[in-house]
């Protein structure tokens, strides 16, 4: 039966460094295929922190070399360039499997502003580390330009940036007539580029948005039938890594909560990927979050594996 899927890859489906996501983007784009050769509209998502990361130090190292550039590129850059980037791969790679597959589909990016709330209380606790270690000098020059910088571990110190709740997919309406017409979807790339509104003007903040909960709002915005958040684990775990550990095959958002409150997921990893299925499922009876492996994403759906979050 024809689903409407949201895909919400993470970094170990993309590769940590370009020679890396060329080869990542293969085998991801075969699992989503397999989705697609079997009827489902597939929507597509996708985390970038090594890719953004890696942006953010080439143009920091950039600034330094050449004078005739500004040494500080808005987070908010990075994060579209690393979603132009990331999505030209990945487009490419899925273009060519479904050709292979004999499925004429057109594969589309969207470069995505999601908008955040200016007043959202995590700004005033940035605690999202990015870009490179800095010693003492690197310190009072970051924060001569007003960015946040931390100390990190004994390591040096680092920048920290906000990560503010998504609120709105500025291009949503686009995404919806791309879906109308056909299209494969990659949109939302890194949570979406994070913007507020001042006016008409969307401007660019520095923060990042969390992949999984933009992909939450994503398939709700779209009327999802399912969200597929996918992880390094192919079932969600209570009691990890104790004696007691369990996995999980079918849990209520009920139940999902009682368990977040219980401490049972680890900020950070697991946490925000249960925190998002949880706000999609809770968000209509007929919406179900599947938490898997990447290839075992298209048995997920079958119902052969898997953590499912179904509202009842």
């Amino acid at each position: 039966m024809k689903k409407r899927i949201v895909i919400a890859l993470g970094g170990n489906a993309l590769g940590s460094n370009l020679p890396e996501q060329m080869i990542a983007v293969k085998n991801t784009s075969k699992a989503i295929a397999d989705l697609i050769e079997e009827g489902h509209e597939v929507v597509i998502s996708h985390g970038n922190g090594p890719q953004v990361g890696m942006i953010n130090n080439a143009m920091d190292m950039f600034g330094r070399s050449d004078p005739k550039h500004p040494t500080f590129t808005p987070l908010s850059v990075c994060v579209a360039m690393s979603q132009a980037y990331i999505g030209y791969d990945l487009q490419n790679a899925l273009k060519e499997e479904l050709i292979n597959r004999g499925i004429k589909k057109s594969v589309t990016t969207v470069i995505t502003q999601v908008r955040v709330d200016e007043d959202d209380p995590k700004f005033k606790n940035p605690t999202k580390p990015i870009g490179p270690f800095m010693d003492e000098e690197g310190k009072k020059l970051a924060e001569a330009k007003g960015l946040t910088v931390v100390e990190d571990s004994g390591r040096g110190y680092r920048r920290v940036v906000a990560s503010p709740l998504p609120k709105e997919i500025i291009e949503i309406d686009t995404v919806k007539n791309l879906l109308s017409s056909g299209e494969v979807v990659i949109t939302c790339g890194g949570g979406g580029i994070p913007v507020i509104r001042q006016g008409n003007h969307l401007k660019g903040v520095g923060a990042v948005i969390d992949k999984d909960f933009a992909s939450s709002l994503l398939a709700k915005e779209i009327n999802a039938d399912f969200l597929i958040i996918l992880t390094a684990v192919e079932k969600v775990a209570i009691n990890f890594k104790t004696p007691n550990e369990k996995w999980l095959d079918n849990i209520t958002v009920e139940e999902a909560r009682k368990y977040m409150d219980e401490g049972h997921f680890a900020p950070g990893s697991m946490l925000p990927k249960v925190q998002a299925a949880v706000d999609f499922a809770a968000s209509g009876d007929n919406h179900t979050a599947l938490i898997t492996l990447l290839e075992k994403a298209k048995d997920g759906i079958n119902g052969k594996t898997g953590t499912f979050i179904k509202n009842k």
